[in-house]
């Protein structure tokens, strides 16, 4: 089979043909926490609050495994640069296992840690309970997922994002069908209430997973970079792979356990508080997914551009990619302030609700601007192989995060519209620190 060159150009297009797939790869499974969200908003504020805190601790260990995907992803694409095929069959090859290895452990903690700590740290039992009883069964779809976010890591790193949106329309139709049977007991199923969420997302997690890899296998992938060439583990790639991903890992996982952390104090405040804040969380993460994607582009275009030797060519591709980011994010910015009472009345909550949170939806719009270029600009240091200094800079900007949103929501005992100008203090601490290291050039020369 004859294999395409896979050296990449930083004209805007080829930045747009990348990010544009990966940006609706991330949209739907954000589509997916909106519709668990709403669904559950129909049962009652008390379900919508508890999925605040579910949804959060589940998303530490997913973006363990995106930080192992961001690592690998890297190496992908500078054996891209470097145009040798079957050295990216052969991390893929290895990133499966550490994925699965990774996914079981997660189980573990989960069954073993997770009730301790919820009962400790939430004030009401009721929503203790509530969330111990469906993270034991959300879990489980853990192994699922790490399995997709390894597809990402290799068809972003290879320029294949075409392919992304098969997986990821699949999951999100199974999830909403799923959502509206097992929430309320349509055609014929289980009503389950709260815990329906989380099988239907189990079910949509592996079927998603299941129609990535017919893609894979069809489109003739798995022969263009010899997955099954090289079937002897290997302990040097191994070792490679955990070097380069375990700081992003550990760099991701601390991000989110500070949310899950901001989202333990905002329960201090009461439901009410906990349900905007859920809220928030969802609008953030549908409104920050081209952020997102052209992060995955910069570290993606970084690693390739080194791979080649273009190092020269770096930071004008990341100004650019960064501006066209900040100009993509300006634009749904001005649609969610235009509109915002619309949006958030889907929610099923009354006036009083809608009322309180919009001065929240208003910090959270200024950070969701500053996020745009910010993750760029951290993904370019990712792109660069010198992932201990991404680790570095987001244990810096933790620090002053948890510091901020203790005093202000937990010792001030402010407003959460307060907490959330969190956000702003992440986001430019976590730029400053990007912008000067890469401005410096020490990260020229390094070799992954």
């Amino acid at each position: 089979m004859t294999t395409p060159d896979l050296r990449l150009q930083t004209s805007l297009r080829q930045i747009l043909g990348m990010a544009m797939p990966i940006s609706l790869a991330i949209l739907v499974p954000q589509i997916n926490f909106i519709t668990n969200n709403i669904f559950l908003g129909g049962l009652g504020e008390l379900e919508l609050a508890c999925a605040g805190i579910t949804g959060v601790y589940y998303l530490i260990f997913a973006v363990i495994g995106n930080g192992l995907n961001n690592g690998l992803q890297a190496l992908i694409a500078r054996r891209a640069g470097q145009n040798l095929p079957k050295e990216i069959g052969k991390l893929f090859f290895h990133g499966i296992w550490i994925a699965l290895s990774i996914a079981f452990m997660g189980i573990l903690l989960t069954y073993t840690l997770a009730p301790l700590v919820l009962r400790s740290t939430i004030h009401d039992p009721k929503v203790a309970e509530m969330a111990i009883s469906f993270l034991l069964l959300r879990i489980w779809g853990l192994p699922f997922l790490y399995l997709y976010i390894m597809r990402n890591a290799l068809l972003v790193g290879t320029n294949q994002t075409r392919f992304l949106v098969w997986g990821t329309l699949a999951e999100a139709i199974v999830n909403i069908f799923l959502d509206y049977s097992l929430i309320y007991g349509h055609f014929g199923m289980p009503a389950m209430g709260f815990n329906g969420a989380a099988v239907a997302s189990i079910i949509a997690e592996g079927s998603g997973l299941l129609v990535i890899y017919l893609v894979i296998h069809f489109k003739g992938l798995h022969q263009q970079f010899a997955f099954f060439e090289t079937p002897l583990i290997s302990s040097s790639t191994f070792k490679l792979i955990l070097v380069q991903s375990s700081p992003l890992i550990l760099q991701f996982a601390i991000s989110i356990i500070s949310w899950e952390f901001f989202y333990i104090l905002v329960e201090h405040h009461g439901p009410r508080s906990l349900a905007i804040s859920n809220i928030m969380r969802n609008i953030f993460g549908v409104a920050g997914i081209f952020s997102w994607a052209f992060a995955a582009t910069t570290n993606t275009m970084v690693s390739n551009l080194i791979g080649q030797g273009r190092t020269e060519e770096v930071m004008p591709l990341v100004y650019k990619i960064a501006r066209t980011s900040l100009l993509f994010s300006v634009s749904i910015v001005l649609i969610l302030n235009l509109f915002p009472s619309v949006l958030l009345s889907f929610y099923g909550q009354d006036e009083q609700f809608i009322t309180e949170a919009l001065p929240v939806m208003r910090v959270v719009s200024v950070a969701l601007m500053m996020m745009s270029f910010s993750v760029v600009w951290l993904n370019a240091v990712t792109g660069s192989g010198n992932t201990v200094i991404n680790l570095t800079i987001e244990l810096i900007t933790i620090f002053l995060y948890c510091l901020y949103v203790y005093i202000t929501l937990e010792y001030l005992n402010l407003s959460i519209t307060w907490g959330w100008l969190s956000e702003w203090v992440y986001w430019m601490s976590m730029f400053s620190m990007a912008y000067f290291y890469l401005r410096s050039g020490r990260w020229k020369g390094k070799v992954i």
